[in-house]
């Protein structure tokens, strides 16, 4: 987050927050020599602009008062009116730290050589940008087989939070669809919906332009589906993007949505009306594909989660290892 010394820096947690992680990020904090401080809050039921009548208004002053907003807050408050406020008006440089935990911390920013990871992405999207306007297909092992045109990508990952902004954690390369082209079938691990968890069984989504059905997934389908029609005002609505996970020192734990999507070969699929469009807010579900295949313009990409082509950037994906010690 590039932090100064002398900088105010929030940090925004709620009652399920990692209580280690908040200790080692004000500790980090204090030795960039600037100012912490941290706000808790009761668990939001929703994410984004949904959160916003639950959220409480002492968080306005307190993100008035920052430079630099690190959100522990799950569901976050990315999309929220404050933050909207806070990083387009307030000149505020945000992380949307989700529900990692201190391991998650230790293992997403301190188990890869950051700067390799960094050209890793910008290859890739270096990649998906020279293919904007041609068809993509994504495939897995349970079945998926889903095809799209690729859009503009809607926004960039910078290595250093130099400039007001929403920020992400290092480890998902982003592709965005034209949302009317989107046509197959998902099937989908996990999800982010009311909140984060495996499904009992694969949930199964049906695309043709919009998510036109959603079946499987055992109990937690229902919470899947109400956040589904929230996002789209009634309906299900689109697919907005896909992600490649290439972070090799991120695992699978079923119990954080921000490490679990940046595992290698994981997509996280973001369903609904994004946050960083007008009317979007809580309205960005995202479901996981696991360990997914890619084929851009016909040629293959990624097999079974790994980078293949094109060579340069496979060979670069190839550097792109765990630290040793990282304590995976």
């Amino acid at each position: 987050m590039a932090v100064r010394p002398g900088e105010d820096v929030l940090i925004t947690a709620d009652t399920a927050t990692d209580h280690a992680l908040i200790q080692v990020l004000t500790t980090a904090v204090a030795q960039a020599d600037a100012r912490g401080s941290v706000l808790t809050i009761p668990r939001l039921p929703f994410q984004g602009k949904l959160a916003d009548p639950y959220v409480p208004q002492v968080i306005d002053g307190a993100a008035r008062g920052c430079t630099v907003w690190i959100d522990l807050t799950f569901p976050y408050l990315a999309g929220a009116r404050v933050c909207d406020e806070a990083v387009h008006d307030g000149g505020v440089r945000y992380l949307l730290g989700g529900d990692m935990g201190a391991a998650g911390l230790a293992r997403l920013f301190g188990g890869v050589d950051l700067d390799v990871y960094y050209a890793v992405h910008k290859a890739f999207d270096e990649a998906t940008a020279a293919a904007v306007d041609r068809p993509v297909r994504i495939t897995d092992g349970l079945g998926s087989d889903v095809t799209f045109t690729l859009a503009k990508p809607a926004f960039t990952k910078p290595r250093r939070a130099h400039q007001p902004g929403l920020y992400f954690v290092p480890g998902s390369c982003t592709m965005f669809p034209s949302p009317e082209s989107v046509q197959g079938v998902l099937h989908v691990v996990a999800s982010f919906h009311e909140y984060y968890a495996r499904f009992s069984e694969p949930a199964r989504l049906v695309i043709d332009g919009r998510i036109r059905e959603v079946s499987g997934g055992g109990a937690a389908r229902g919470a899947l589906q109400r956040a589904l029609r929230r996002a789209a005002g009634g309906d299900y609505g689109h697919v907005i993007h896909f992600t490649h996970g290439i972070h090799p020192a991120a695992r699978v734990t079923g119990e954080s949505f921000i490490e679990d999507m940046r595992a290698t070969g994981n997509d996280a699929v973001g369903l609904g009306v994004p946050f960083w469009l007008p009317g979007g807010g809580e309205n960005h579900p995202d479901a996981i594909l696991s360990q997914q295949s890619l084929w851009i313009d016909g040629r293959p990409v990624v097999q079974d989660g790994v980078i293949i082509a094109p060579a340069p950037l496979a060979t670069l994906a190839a550097t792109l290892v765990p630290k040793i010690g990282a304590g995976r």
